[in-house]
This record gives structure tokens, sequence and C-alpha cells, in this order.
């Protein structure tokens, strides 16, 4: 006979990321043991999350810079794509990774309880471990041109840094709990991976899409990646510029009196959104993998 003192829960009813911090040590353990299945049979290890996005600014400067001669019309042009790619990346990863995570990991699901919530908010830390020694290459880079960013500058990076991992999490919950019963949710993702580079003033400069969209910019803003990225600039671009390098309309009007607040609402909106999705498909789960 249970003891007086044990209650019944039922299934879907639990506390959603607030049992995740709960079961922290749980937490560590799955990210460790993601990251050694990423790397298992790897000579290389984590040096890959230098190689690749290595390639990926390559690719995009010489293709971009060079050829299309983006680099003479945006000072310290290398510094500005990188800052870009590194926390676009880290937005694609971590929402590619966590849409998969239930799917991947079913047999554990199966086999023991434990909040389903772990799994897509491991692959987000699993991301920012890939993130952090991307974000030293591109510290390394702006100190060697001049960086001299202000305390403002650098709270940003942290403010930003939490944005899109909150973003990241939002959606792969949704995704994520999603991906279990259509597995058509895996394309959709990989069509929002595809566009989202492009989406954001990463490759070009946010005036340029201000000169085609006229009075319709504002709907490109409404991306909380938009904002993202270009904060980031203000905080890694911005402050290598010399004094005659400086040009009016670096960064987009009402950046943090308008856009930054919304795009902080949208984020918590897509949270709240995702934990309630994720919460109402996960109790039939085990059923479906």
């Amino acid at each position: 006979m249970a003891g007086q003192n044990d209650q019944l829960v039922k299934p879907g009813s639990g506390r959603g990321l607030l049992d995740v911090y709960g079961d922290r040590f749980l937490l560590k353990l799955l990210v460790r043991k993601e990251i050694k299945i990423r790397y298992r049979g790897s000579v290389l290890g984590l040096l890959w999350s230098y190689v690749k996005p290595l390639m990926q600014f390559l690719i995009y400067f010489i293709a971009l810079g060079i050829f299309l001669n983006l680099e003479h019309g945006t000072p310290n042009y290398a510094i500005y794509l990188f800052a870009g790619i590194v926390l676009v990346n880290f937005f694609t990863e971590s929402l590619s990774n966590s849409t998969r995570s239930i799917v991947d990991n079913r047999d554990l699901i199966r086999k023991i309880y434990l909040p389903r919530e772990l799994f897509p908010v491991a692959t987000v830390w699993v991301s920012a471990a890939h993130f952090l020694p991307q974000l030293v290459v591109l510290i390394a880079a702006c100190l060697l041109v001049g960086w001299t960013p202000s305390v403002l500058q650098l709270a940003a990076v942290v403010l930003i840094f939490l944005m899109v991992s909150v973003l990241a999490t939002g959606l792969g919950l949704m995704f994520g709990a999603v991906n279990v019963y259509f597995r058509d949710s895996e394309n959709i993702v990989d069509m929002i991976v595809m566009v989202v580079t492009w989406a954001s003033p990463v490759l070009y400069v946010w005036s340029m899409v201000e000169r085609v969209m006229g009075p319709w910019y504002w709907l490109y803003q409404l991306n909380p990646m938009t904002t993202a990225v270009e904060v980031f600039h203000w905080a890694f671009w911005e402050p290598t510029l010399k004094a005659d390098q400086m040009v009016s309309g670096t960064l987009p009007p009402d950046l943090f009196t308008l856009w930054l607040p919304v795009s902080l609402l949208t984020t918590l909106a897509v949270l709240f959104l995702g934990q309630l999705t994720f919460r109402r498909l996960s109790i039939h789960f085990a059923q479906e993998l």
C-alpha cells in the first residue's frame, strides 16, 4: 500500500519549465550526453564549433563582401558579417535540434518518466556550448580592430543571448511537441532555418530593406531575430568604427525605444505559447512514439 504522503500526479499536469529547473542535475547529464553523442568518433570534436562557422563566414564574405562589393560600402564588413552569423547560427541550431529532440529520445521517453521539457531545453544548452567558442573568436577579432564597447553594449550582448535562447526554447517546445504527431514539422523548421539568415540583416545592412519595403518596413522589424542581430551589430560592430567611418543611419530608428521591447514581449509570448502547446500534447508522447 502506498504511503499516506505519496501523491498521484496526473500526466501532463507538471510545472513545465519549472520542473526543468528542479531537475537541473538531469539537465546537465542530458547536455553531456548530447555533446558526447554528437562528436562520437569525430577527430576534431568541439573544434567543429569553429570550423563550420568559419567556413560559412568565408563563403559569404567572398561571395558578398568581395564579389558583390558590400565590403566597400560597409566599414569592417567582416566584423559586421561574423557578428550576425554567430548569433543566427545559435538560433537555427537550437531550433533545429530542439524540434527533433523528443523524437530522437523516444526510447528514453517510453521507458521512464521525467519532465519532457528537459530534452528541448538540453539541446538549446548544447547549442550555447557551441556558441560560446564562436563568441570568443568574435571578441578576439573585434579587439584586433580596436573594439571599445561600453558597459551598456556588453549588457546588451547578455540580454540578446538570453532573448534568443528563450525564443529558440519557445519555438523548440512548440515544434518539438507537434513533430511527435506530424513529422512535417521538421520540414517546416528546415525552411525557417533556411530563410532566417536572409530575413535578418546578417549579410546586408538594414537600410537596404527600408528602401525596398518603404512604409511596410515595420513588418521586417517585427521579427525578433532582426532586432537581435541589429543589437549585436551595435555591441560588436559599431564600437570598431572610427569617427570618420561613422555614418548616419547605422542603427534603425527606435531600435531600443520600440523594437527591442516589442521583441522581448514577442519572445515571452512565444515561450508561453510553446509551453502551453507542449504541455497539452506531451500527455500522449509515449503512446505516439
